[in-house]
């Protein structure tokens, strides 16, 4: 079953997310889109996870709950969670590794907290783009004890990738799978492959505005519309993506 997907998405809780960037605006961008299968991955949080999800489960998207992790070499790593349950406590254990530093909303953008019908029911006091001080060595280790899954971010760009970080993808972080921005102009390069490995490559949209939300061009071959058929793909390296 090939299924189109974007599983790198920001909400307006992260505080450069667009503040149209609600839950709902999200799924009914991605459907409009003709995408299948949407992740919502804040920076440090998965606050607004449980009304994405409500509004993916309403509308017949499958939505997968998600964070994009700031490890602390400042590399973004992307970390799904079989449920919301699941992501929560992912994002409890997180929280407990930024450092305690406020957000400052004029600066750096609000840090909404919405409901399934896109009212807002709070905000995050602390910065969500610091660094953690959880070590890229132990992102996915963490994120499977919470049943998750985590591949590096944006290997290709400039800033916050574990290629412009650290020059190479450390062998005991054990990722199968990386993101890659932009395919076509990082696989130009014939050392590019040499990086990554025999690594499965994701690319998706790291979108902040609506408007980035991906198109259906990449894809991947499911046996169905599930996370746990997402999850086996993954964990096998993403045999069936194009």
């Amino acid at each position: 079953m090939k299924l189109s997907y974007d599983l790198h998405l920001h909400s307006c809780l992260s505080p450069c997310g667009d503040n149209d960037m609600t839950p709902n605006n999200i799924v009914g961008m991605a459907i409009l889109k003709g995408l299948d299968l949407v992740a919502l991955t804040d920076h440090n949080t998965c606050r607004n996870c449980p009304a994405f999800i409500e509004a993916a489960r309403q509308s017949g998207l499958l939505g997968i709950p998600g964070m994009e992790l700031t490890t602390a070499e400042e590399v973004h790593v992307v970390c799904l969670f079989p449920n919301v349950e699941a992501a929560l406590r992912f994002d409890e254990a997180v929280y407990e590794c930024l450092p305690a530093i406020d957000n400052r909303p004029a600066i750096f953008g609000e840090q909404l907290i919405l409901n399934a019908e896109d009212e807002p029911v709070g905000t995050e006091q602390k910065l969500l783009i610091n660094a953690t001080s959880i070590p890229i060595t132990d992102a996915g280790r963490m994120a499977a004890e919470f049943g998750g899954f985590a591949f590096p971010a944006h290997v290709d760009k400039s800033a916050y990738s574990v290629l412009a970080n650290l020059g190479s993808i450390p062998p005991e972080c054990g990722f199968p799978v990386v993101e890659v921005k932009n395919p076509d102009a990082f696989f130009a390069k014939d050392s590019s492959r040499n990086l990554i490995g025999d690594r499965g490559v994701l690319t998706s949209s790291d979108a902040h505005y609506l408007w980035d939300i991906a198109e259906p061009v990449y894809t991947l071959d499911l046996a169905a519309c599930s996370i746990n058929s997402l999850f086996e793909a993954l964990r096998s390296g993403l045999a069936g993506a194009e």
